[in-house]
């Protein structure tokens, strides 16, 4: 057994890698995983519920997965809207190059898989969903969402799916008080909240 997380930037793990059928943006899909990243045997609940739970993305502009394990997120955002371009940030490598795979098995050309520090630092986000990696801890999660939440456009949205366990008041509480970002639920289902989050005043 290894000391690998999904947010171990280099799985020093064996790839396992595995086919899995998952349902995104209206259509069947066969998709790569393995062994290193996040929920590599299924799509797990929470970005489920969140997938239930966001409007369309906008057909145009930039679009961020982040935290994009193998890539759900991104590829919904893709085929959603092809004519966007869509980031699909995460740490970790393996991630990213499922990413890639997954994006060029469904066609999704408008997908750009990197790391954080390679994404332009001007760079202005229209809509940006993530199941966030809440097990970094509190303090790195904070610092995470403190970076790119300013990113967003005027009237570009986040969509935050977290586990009510995990602290999803808590943290809705800290966007609102400490980053005076306006906070809305959308919804709350099997233990999780979907929180929707615009662009902060304060960071």
């Amino acid at each position: 057994m290894t000391g690998d997380h999904y947010f171990t930037a280099a799985p020093a793990s064996e790839q396992e890698r595995r086919t899995i059928d998952v349902h995104l943006a209206g259509r069947d899909l066969r998709l790569t995983t393995a062994s290193g990243v996040f929920s590599a045997d299924h799509l797990d609940s929470a970005t489920r519920i969140l997938l239930g739970a966001v409007p369309p993305p906008p057909p145009e502009g930039v679009l961020v997965d982040l935290g994009c394990g193998w890539g759900p997120l991104a590829l919904a955002l893709a085929l959603a809207a092809p004519g966007a371009r869509v980031l699909a940030v995460d740490v970790n490598e393996r991630a990213l190059e499922l990413t890639r795979t997954n994006a060029a098995a469904v066609g999704a050309t408008n997908v750009t898989a990197l790391r954080p520090e390679d994404v332009e630092p001007d760079v202005r986000v229209d809509a940006l969903w993530s199941n966030p990696p809440i097990r970094i801890g509190k303090a790195a999660l904070h610092d995470l969402l403190r970076l790119w939440l300013p990113r967003l456009a005027d009237d570009g949205v986040a969509h935050l799916v977290v586990a009510k366990q995990l602290g999803a008041d808590s943290l809705a509480r800290w966007l609102v008080e400490t980053l005076g970002a306006p906070v809305e639920r959308v919804t709350s289902q099997g233990g999780f909240r979907v929180l929707r989050v615009g662009r902060p005043t304060t960071a």
